[in-house]
């Protein structure tokens, strides 16, 4: 992934992030606050070697001899000679062992100096400790190991910094506990964000459709949670910066190439999706009215005979359709309805058939599309979900392409991939993918923002007589929902 993709993801998951450091912080608190307080006492001795002789040369070998001798010292603190004597001194409840990972040692380098250290829970036992394990090593050195058997010992250990009761504990070290709590809960909410971010195959963004296809992304439509109120939002709120999403989605598909006759001929479009409630059915509606209101004659086929909608949306009589039309029952003429004072008109679903996509195939749905083609400047046709039912793609063979819906956040990479490639082996073109749904704020907002133009909408009342295309039509007062 590339820089910007990782700004992505912290950007969209900051709150993650932050929520895993406070964890990291309080969970550091916790341990600190459990920690029982551990005080260290310290103490130090120098070595020297004994000698009468007033040459330079012997005190230097006697220096040099203390120097390399130190080290050794060091390593016999932590034994049971030195040890042994301080627990049964200060009748201590320690093992050897137990005592050892108190007691510490150090060499400071050339120097004959030893820094011994002690750490207990009660500071004056850990001074006490340390001045029984100093005077103890002394003993040990010089009465045992460096003790030749006559006269005084040759090396000759001396304390300089008796331990003192310390003051202030040396762990729990609160805050560089908070710190490190604070830099793994950043590296874990991190790790955390972009292993979602991997694992997620849903579509967010343009960059996850060009993932799965080449068409080209004709518009984003913003999340409205008031959308199942009020579907047909170009007619109800123009304002709104949903609305205004739909009329740049009618300027791209009108700059859509579609090569059909020079164009004499009206442009279809099937509008599906690859699977259910990802918004087709609100999107072809409202892409319907916003291309009427440019002027364009526009019919809306309801295309989903299996679960229709449109008639429901737009608020007409849906008895009657595109079913009866298809078996004869009916004329074109006699099932189409205008809505509104433009010039947008619905074909209803009609009844729902036992066969939908032996119907859609069939060669009165061609003779239908014919017609349309000649009459209106678009068609748009909502069909069923391609991954569901065959309708959409049967559809697709009989109109200039197909327009897929997604919807942010719910539709999955490998469901628009499978849609995609179900169309092609259908024989359908791909023209292009609407998202729906998109977040208003965020890194994968596509919102617009308040334009404060004057009202696009229309009273949905109509006065009928005949169309502008010759064909008469059933009178109808549609309403919005």
């Amino acid at each position: 992934m590339e820089l910007r993709e990782y700004v992505r993801i912290l950007h969209k998951n900051w709150v993650l992030i932050v929520a895993v450091t406070l964890i990291g912080i309080c969970a550091a608190a916790g341990v600190s606050l459990l920690m029982k307080p551990t005080y260290e006492a310290s103490t130090q001795m120098f070595v020297s070697v004994r000698t009468d002789a007033p040459g330079s040369s012997e005190l230097v070998q006697g220096s040099n001899f203390a120097r390399q001798s130190v080290q050794s010292y060091v390593n016999v603190v932590k034994t049971e000679s030195v040890l042994g004597p301080v627990i049964e001194d200060m009748a201590l409840e320690e093992n050897t062992g137990e005592l050892a990972e108190k007691v510490s040692a150090s060499a400071p380098a050339d120097t004959s100096l030893i820094d011994l250290k002690v750490q207990d829970e009660d500071p004056e036992r850990a001074a006490l400790i340390a001045d029984a394990v100093s005077a103890s090593l002394i003993d040990v050195v010089q009465e045992e190991l460096e003790f030749s058997g006559a006269g005084e010992s040759p090396v000759k250990i001396t304390s300089v910094q008796p331990a003192v009761i310390p003051e202030n504990a040396v762990s729990p070290r609160v805050p560089l506990n908070l710190a490190l709590g604070a830099i793994l809960g950043i590296a874990v909410g991190i790790a955390v964000a972009v292993l979602r971010t991997v694992l997620d195959t849903r579509i967010h963004s343009l960059r996850d459709i060009e993932q799965v296809t080449d068409a080209p992304m004709l518009g984003g439509i913003t999340y409205d949670p008031e959308a199942a109120e009020r579907p047909l939002i170009v007619h109800a709120d123009p304002r709104n910066p949903r609305a205004e999403s739909f009329r740049t989605l009618r300027t791209n598909l009108q700059f859509l190439a579609v090569n059909d006759e020079s164009q004499k001929r009206g442009r279809s479009f099937v509008v599906s999706s690859a699977g259910p409630s990802e918004g087709k059915s609100t999107t072809t509606a409202n892409l319907a009215i916003a291309l009427a209101e440019s002027g364009a004659r526009v019919v809306l086929i309801d295309g989903d005979l299996r679960l229709p909608k449109i008639a429901d949306y737009m608020g007409i009589e849906g008895g009657a359709g595109l079913t009866d039309v298809l078996i004869g029952r009916a004329e074109p003429t006699e099932v189409v309805q205008r809505w509104g004072r433009g010039q947008l008109y619905v074909i209803p679903a009609g009844k729902v058939p036992p066969n939908p996509s032996e119907l859609l195939g069939s060669k009165a749905m061609g003779r239908l599309m014919d017609e349309l083609h000649n009459n209106f400047d678009f068609i748009l046709v909502d069909a069923p979900p391609l991954l569901l039912v065959t309708d959409a793609a049967v559809i697709s063979k009989r109109t200039n392409g197909t327009i897929l819906v997604a919807a942010s956040g719910s539709t999955r990479k490998q469901a628009l991939e499978m849609a995609v490639r179900t169309l092609d082996t259908a024989g359908g073109i791909m023209r292009g993918v609407i998202v729906t749904m998109l977040p208003t704020k965020g890194p994968d907002s596509y919102g617009y923002g308040a334009y404060g133009y004057g009202g696009y909408g229309s009273d949905v009342a109509t006065q009928v007589s005949l169309n502008t295309t010759g064909i008469p039509i059933q009178e109808e007062h549609g309403t919005s929902r």
